[in-house]
């Protein structure tokens, strides 16, 4: 089971008061509900391919009407082949719809949500409670990117709901796409604090693991990677000293050095090795690292002279 699927089945089973299941049937009814108004009376139909929210569907939609329901189960055709679950209402819902307050003159679901169903903070969390298990969607934490997203059929509706989002500090963003306006949230943060509004607390502790697994692993691969390339790079260095000095010692010989920078370079040429600290060590007169780091550099430019001077090249 997906990650977003369980998260569903999670809040189909929350607790709520009267007033809540109110507004999350509002949101089932906006978000996944669909009026065929071309026969009479009209047929109420919500729709879902999770198993978990058609039964909370049913159930707030029953609780809600008061008339018979009925359950179809259609497979899609195309790509993954799911199972789509349709909650059918036959009975007139008309009545039901306008009491929600979602039914419009013109016959059709309303697209703005009535301020009324949303008035508390408990059922704001019921209505995205309800938006999400009907349009939303998650991506598992452990896939490549954070993204949580709600499909509303109009930019009205979007519009509406992002200012329900940002009573809670949850700064989602909207766009348009094929299937509808689609209201989401990329940070991490933000999607842990969406899910605990609406109470997807076992989710929650999941992505929140899973999240501060991500943020250690790629802490260590970035010291590892870091250390791998100080290491690749003291190398190098230690290299190109070793054959500044031969050359020195092959072309000029050490008698030729000055005598700071010939203690350096036959202590460098005796202990390969070494760091530049154990090296300090080993010089006959007390001298810092970034005074051995000096007289290397000296080296270095003797070395790059007597290059230039005779045609040598590395």
């Amino acid at each position: 089971m997906s990650f977003a699927a369980q998260t569903k089945k999670e809040l189909t089973q929350v607790a709520a008061k009267p007033c809540c299941d109110r507004a999350e049937l509002t949101a089932f009814v906006q978000h996944g509900g669909r009026l065929n108004s071309d026969i009479e009376p009209p047929v109420l139909e919500l729709a879902t391919e999770n198993a978990a929210t058609a039964r909370r569907m049913y159930t707030l939609l029953k609780t809600g009407s008061g008339h018979p329901l009925e359950v179809l189960v259609q497979r899609k055709m195309r790509l993954k082949k799911n199972n789509v679950y349709i909650v059918r209402m036959r009975h007139d819902p008309r009545g039901m719809l306008s009491n929600l307050g979602v039914w419009t003159e013109d016959g059709n679901i309303g697209g703005q949500i009535p301020p009324d169903t949303v008035a508390l903070p408990c059922c704001k969390k019921a209505y995205m409670r309800g938006a999400f298990l009907a349009s939303g969607s998650v991506n598992d934490p452990d896939s490549h990117s954070y993204h949580l997203e709600l499909t509303n059929r109009t930019a009205e509706h979007a519009t509406a709901l992002l200012g329900i989002l940002r009573a809670f500090r949850l700064h989602a963003k909207m766009i348009e796409r094929k299937k509808g306006f689609i209201v989401y949230i990329k940070e991490g943060d933000k999607i842990i604090e969406f899910l605990g509004v609406i109470g997807a607390h076992k989710a929650l502790l999941h992505f929140e693991e899973v999240r501060i697994v991500k943020g250690m692993r790629n802490q260590v691969n970035r010291l590892v990677n870091c250390e791998t390339a100080n290491l690749n790079k003291t190398i190098l260095a230690a290299v190109r000293q070793l054959d500044n000095i031969r050359l020195l010692e092959q072309e000029v010989g050490f008698s030729g050095l000055p005598p700071k920078l010939r203690e350096v370079a036959e202590k460098r040429l005796q202990h390969p090795d070494v760091t530049l600290q154990e090296l300090c060590a080993l010089l006959s007169d007390r001298v810092s690292k970034s005074g051995i780091n000096h007289r290397l550099r000296k080296l270095d430019e003797l070395a790059q002279k007597i290059r230039a001077e005779r045609g040598i090249t590395d």
